[in-house]
C-alpha cells in the first residue's frame, strides 16, 4: 500500500487540482479553472478528465475524488455540488471509470481533508480524530479506529447544520457569521482585528466561542483524539484560540477534554492528499 500510486481530485467551486501521489508525496500536480457556470454538467466532467490526464501515468492504480457536496459513495453520484448549479445528480465514478479504467472513489471535501491529515498532516499517529473545517461554511470529517466514518448517506460529520440560537451553528462558527452579523468577511476582519479594530476583535473572541461550543458538540458525539481545524478562517487561529478554549474548558468532563488535542492544519496539498487516501481507507 505504501507503494502505491494514485491521484487526488480536489474539485472546488471554482478550480479543480489534481496530483500524483507516490509515496506520500505530489510527484506530480495540475491545476486549472472550472467553467462552474456552464449549464453543460459534462463541460466540467470533461475539464476533470483534462486535468486527471496532465498527471496519471502506466503505474497509477486508482483515482480519488473530493467534492463540496454529498455523495452516493457506492455508485459515485454527486449531488448539487456548491456553486457548480448544473451539478444536480451526477454519475461521476462511472464516468471517470470509463474514461481511465481505474477504480474511481468519491467523498465529501471535509471527509477528504480528514483523512488526509490523519495520513500524512497533523492526524498521523491517532486513531480517533476529527477534521473540522472552518471557512465559508462549517463541516468535519471524522476518523474512528483508524477508518473514515461517513453514515449511511454520506452525511456524517455535517456538525454544521446543527441547530444553535435562532438557525445552525454554521452561521455562528465560520465565515457566515462574519458575514450575517457584520456584513464581512473573515479576510477583511482578520486584517482589522490584526490592525487593532476592537470591534473585529471582539467578532473573532465571539467566533471563537461559538467555535468551542461546536467543539464540545463533537467531544460528545466522537470523543476523538485529535481535532485538526482547516478552511481559511483556521488561518486566523491566534485571533479567536483564547475565546474557542475557555469554552472548550466548560466541558463537564475534564478527562475528555484534558486528552484532546487540537491543532491547526499546515499543509496545502491536504486536498489532494486525502481523495488520493480515499483508496487506501478502502483496503482497510
Amino acid at each position: 500500500m505504501k507503494d502505491s500510486v494514485v491521484i487526488g481530485v480536489d474539485l472546488g467551486g471554482t478550480k479543480v487540482q489534481t496530483g500524483r501521489v507516490e509515496g506520500g508525496n505530489i510527484a506530480e500536480k495540475y491545476q486549472r479553472k472550472i467553467s462552474a457556470d456552464s449549464t453543460d454538467e459534462n463541460k466540467i466532467i470533461e475539464e476533470i478528465l483534462e486535468s486527471i490526464e496532465k498527471v496519471i501515468n502506466d503505474k497509477v492504480e486508482a483515482i480519488g475524488i473530493g467534492v463540496p457536496s454529498l455523495v452516493d459513495v457506492d455508485k459515485g453520484i454527486v449531488y448539487n455540488v456548491e456553486n457548480i448549479p448544473s451539478w444536480k445528480k451526477v454519475h461521476l465514478k462511472e464516468k471517470v471509470e470509463n474514461e481511465f479504467n481505474l477504480p474511481v472513489f468519491i467523498n465529501n471535501d471535509a471527509n477528504c481533508f480528514a483523512l488526509g491529515e490523519f495520513r500524512y498532516g497533523k492526524g498521523k499517529g491517532f486513531k480517533h480524530m476529527v477534521g473540522l473545517t472552518i471557512g465559508t461554511g462549517l463541516g468535519s470529517g471524522i476518523i474512528i479506529n483508524g477508518k473514515l466514518y461517513y453514515g449511511a448517506n454520506c452525511g456524517a460529520g455535517e456538525i454544521g447544520s446543527i441547530p444553535y440560537k435562532d438557525s445552525i451553528i454554521e452561521n455562528y462558527a465560520s465565515g457566515q457569521f462574519f458575514k450575517l452579523k457584520y456584513g464581512s468577511d473573515g479576510k477583511t476582519m482578520s486584517e482589522r482585528a490584526k490592525g487593532g479594530d476592537n470591534k473585529a476583535i471582539e467578532a473573532y473572541e465571539e467566533l471563537g466561542k461559538n467555535i468551542g461550543i461546536a467543539i464540545k458538540v463533537i467531544s460528545s458525539l466522537y470523543d476523538p483524539e485529535m481535532i485538526v481545524l482547516g478552511g481559511s478562517i483556521s488561518l486566523a487561529f491566534d485571533l479567536f484560540k483564547n475565546s474557542m478554549f475557555r469554552e472548550i474548558n466548560k466541558f463537564p468532563f475534564k478527562h475528555v477534554i484534558n486528552n484532546l488535542k487540537i491543532e491547526v492544519s499546515e499543509k496545502k496539498e491536504i486536498p489532494v492528499l486525502g481523495a488520493a487516501s480515499l483508496y487506501f481507507d478502502s483496503l482497510v
